[in-house]
């Protein structure tokens, strides 16, 4: 039976040997933040609109209103027996509350590099199985060695949510399901908009790579020589229109419900693509969304596999971040690319059950919810543009020889590019972890500042000397790493503020600091931004977070940096093509520039 809490105990085990030691997540002191808060939105506003912003801020920290909302959040804190303040807050908001569809708004991707040991897809998708169920045996025991920040252990409860999980639809929230590890060691395969279940164990042993490849054939075979009606795509939609037809779908025979168990308690979902991605572009929408029914995109872990063998993954957001799931691939790649995976005997057992093709009763209904799903998937999907900016003219080791840190130096290139193309800079969003705190997540790293803006006009002013726009990038560089360690430790200024909003009472007036057109300017996120790298990845990427603006995800890797650039296409006239040629102007200019002021700084022979 599935659960709302992990199935595993959060004590037992090296991955969670320090979770009883990890501090809580701070609030912050009002003497803190407001000035950060003020910091941060004084590059957005004019000097009059700063002014009245600023007169309002400092006018919520003396009121007695600003003091008593600090202290009840100070109060939730403190509870006994609450893990993190936010927590409970920041998981209905963002994601099990939200009601758009999660894909593409809530779920992120990873781009495979080629495995070129296995150009034969099913061999190539056994082999990630194979790596994958490794990796999972380290969690079950809890024997995987908690990830670190340096020294700093990082928090590793989100780990219970990562294999046989998944988020059920609910009104008005939705909800997450963990099932026992032990009790359920199967995978569900989908090909041809089909499901099959796959055990991994037989007689007592794991399947080997040569008998989990000579399964797949066989639900390949079988899967395209059936059509069915593609279920997979009503977990595509809104929230609250897939809830009700979950139920419409359980509902409609007893079959569906067991079925609907079958899928959910999996390990985790593999699809069998039948489509051959070639192209950047199109390997990144393929990973990203597909076809929306070869997917359950409700099931946190889906390893996706092309006819041509080009490979990729799609993590579902809610209850787990990215560096855990980037921990994995990572893994996963480095024991297939460099073939270190334990691939077992290379014989075929002769008594291995025919995978179970899971069957849904789709009376017309079911049928007619189906096709409005799947137009309202293809519609949502029309509405979104693409570019992946492939950079290899430097990456992470030339940016440290340069002096620079890379994510610091590779957001500046950002804001520039931004700067170029639209005259001004916007509100930006970049994700930071709190992962060194119990149930820790992440906090908004503001990388707008009075110092990014002057970089920006610095780098676009002819008049301008080298040293001038060097002494300019060092700086906005220095606060953007001194506004992400902040962050990391929990003081930020979004969160501490979503959080003073949020224990107001029914009734009660809302404090002019959050009715202020600068605070909702601040929070409109015009870039969504966030860097996951792994020398093994060719990308990976998620959507847009508000309508006029752009969701970019970027990897960092030794000799090369990659964008992923999405954005709607609406009346704001959003263009990912010339973002993407911007960025890489900026990125070239400002390598260009800091060469020439230390050639110019260097002393003459």
């Amino acid at each position: 039976m599935p659960s709302s809490q992990p199935q595993k105990s959060t004590s037992v085990g090296k991955l969670f040997e320090f979770q009883s030691q990890l501090p809580k997540l701070p609030v912050p002191a009002l003497s803190e933040t407001l000035p950060k808060y003020l910091s941060t939105v004084e590059p957005l506003l004019s000097k009059d609109e700063f002014a009245q912003t600023k007169n309002l801020v400092e006018k919520f920290g003396q009121s007695s209103q600003g003091q008593e909302l600090q202290r009840r959040l100070e109060a939730r804190a403190a509870e006994p027996g609450r893990a993190n303040w936010l927590e409970e807050w920041w998981n209905d908001l963002s994601y099990m509350g939200y009601r758009d569809p999660v894909t593409p708004y809530v779920s992120y991707f990873y781009t495979y590099k080629d495995d070129k040991l296995r150009r034969k897809p099913t061999q190539r998708a056994a082999a990630i199985v194979r790596a994958a169920w490794a990796f999972r045996a380290q969690v079950a025991s809890g024997e995987l060695a908690p990830e670190m920040a340096r020294t700093t252990p990082l928090c590793s409860y989100s780990y219970n949510y990562m294999f046989n999980a998944t988020r059920i639809p609910k009104r008005p929230s939705d909800i997450e399901a963990t099932y026992d590890l032990g009790a359920n060691q199967h995978i569900t395969v989908a090909r041809n908009n089909q499901f099959f279940t796959l055990e991994l164990v037989h007689d007592g042993q794991l399947l080997s790579a040569a008998e989990i490849e000579s399964q797949l054939d066989r639900i390949v075979e079988r899967a395209d020589s059936t059509a069915a009606v593609p279920v997979g795509v009503l977990t595509s939609d809104n929230r609250d229109l897939w809830a009700d037809n979950y139920e419409l779908l359980a509902q409609a025979s007893p079959q569906n419900a067991q079925t609907l168990e079958k899928l959910q308690s999996s390990a985790f979902l593999l699809c069998l693509d039948d489509t051959k991605p070639v192209t950047r572009e199109e390997c990144h929408r393929t990973y990203w969304h597909g076809n929306g029914s070869n997917r359950w995109f409700d099931k946190s872990l889906q390893f996706i596999v092309c006819d041509n063998a080009k490979a990729g993954f799609l993590g579902e957001h809610s209850s787990m971040d990215g560096t855990p799931t980037c921990r994995l691939n990572d893994y996963v790649l480095d024991q297939t690319l460099n073939n270190k995976v334990d691939l077992g005997s290379t014989n075929v057992r002769a008594d291995l059950s025919e995978p179970e093709a899971l069957r849904f009763v789709t009376p017309p209904t079911v049928v007619r919810a189906i096709e409005q799903a799947a137009g309202r998937f293809s519609k949502v999907i029309g509405q979104h543009q693409l570019r992946v900016l492939q950079y290899e003219a430097f990456g992470k080791d030339e940016i440290k020889k340069l002096g620079f840190s890379p994510d610091g130096f590779v957001q500046m290139a950002i804001q520039l590019g931004y700067f170029k193309m639209y005259g001004k800079s916007r509100a930006t969003y970049e994700a930071a972890a709190t992962r060194k705190f119990l149930h820790g997540r992440t906090e908004t790293c503001r990388s707008v500042s009075n110092e990014s803006v002057a970089f920006c006009r610095a780098f676009e002013d002819n008049a301008q000397g080298v040293q001038d726009k060097l002494a300019a990038l060092q700086a906005a560089v220095k606060t953007h790493g001194a506004y992400a360690k902040a962050c990391s430790e929990g003081k930020g200024v979004d969160r501490h503020l979503l959080g003073l909003r949020l224990v107001l009472r029914a009734g009660e007036e809302k404090p002019e600091i959050f009715q202020d057109p600068a605070y909702v300017r601040s929070c409109h996120w015009n870039l969504s931004t966030s860097q996951l790298s792994s020398e093994h990845f060719e990308g990976w990427g998620f959507s847009e977070v508000v309508p006029d603006g752009y969701g970019i995800a970027y990897t960092i890797r030794k000799d090369a940096l990659i964008f992923h650039i999405a954005a709607m296409q609406n009346e704001f006239g959003l263009n990912s093509d010339h973002l993407a040629h911007y960025i890489k102007e900026a990125a070239t200019e400002m390598r260009a520039t800091v060469l020439a002021a230390k050639l110019a700084a260097a002393p003459k022979l």
